[in-house]
C-alpha cells in the first residue's frame, strides 16, 4: 500500500474528536453525584460521618445532656444534639440524612439529594449545606435554595428530639 492509499484522518476530524470528548468528561464527572467518603468529615469522638439539618425539632422537648455526661446517640437515634453546631449542621451520609441546628435548641433535617440533579450535599458551612456537583447552596433553617442551579428545596426528613438526641420522628 503506497502512502497516498493510505487512510488519513483530516485535522478538522482529529481537532472535533477531541474537543467533544473534552467537553463531555467534565460533564459526565460532575453529574455523576459519586460523591466518595473523602467528601464527608467524620465525628472526631465517634470516627463516624457528621450529621446536619433536619425538619423543625425543638430542644424545649427534651432537655440537652450536660457537658459532663454526653454519650453516644442510642442506636434508634441519628446524632447527639451536642454534635450539631448551633448555625451549621452534620451529614450522615449513611442514613441519607442532613442535620442542622439553625437556633440554639431547633434542629431540621434534610435528605442529602441534591434536587438540581441528584449529587449528595457534602457540607454544612457559613448557614448553608453545599452541593459539590453546581455549588448549590440551601438555608440550614428552610432547606430552601439560596444560590446555584438548584430551583426546589432539599426535602425535608421529619425529626424529634429524645434525651438529647436527634431521632427520626
Amino acid at each position: 500500500m503506497t502512502p497516498r492509499e493510505t487512510p488519513s484522518l483530516s485535522r478538522r476530524g482529529a481537532l472535533g474528536g477531541l474537543t467533544a470528548a473534552g467537553l463531555g468528561l467534565p460533564v459526565l464527572a460532575a453529574c455523576s453525584g459519586g460523591g466518595g467518603s473523602d467528601d464527608v468529615a467524620a465525628d472526631p469522638a465517634t470516627g463516624s460521618p457528621t450529621p446536619s439539618s433536619s425538619p423543625t425539632a425543638s430542644a424545649s422537648a427534651e432537655p440537652a445532656p450536660t457537658e459532663g455526661n454526653a454519650t453516644a446517640a442510642p442506636a434508634d437515634g441519628l446524632v447527639p444534639l451536642a454534635d450539631v453546631e448551633v448555625g451549621g449542621g452534620v451529614i450522615l451520609p449513611d442514613e441519607a440524612v442532613v442535620v442542622t441546628q439553625p437556633v440554639a435548641g431547633e434542629v431540621r433535617a434534610f435528605s442529602t439529594t441534591c434536587t438540581h440533579q441528584g449529587c449528595p450535599v457534602t457540607e454544612v458551612t457559613d448557614g448553608a449545606i453545599v452541593c459539590p456537583c453546581h455549588r448549590s447552596l440551601f438555608s440550614i433553617d428552610t432547606g430552601e435554595p439560596v444560590s446555584g442551579p438548584a430551583t426546589s428545596p432539599l426535602d425535608p426528613v421529619a425529626v424529634t428530639l429524645r434525651g438529647g438526641t436527634v431521632q427520626r420522628a
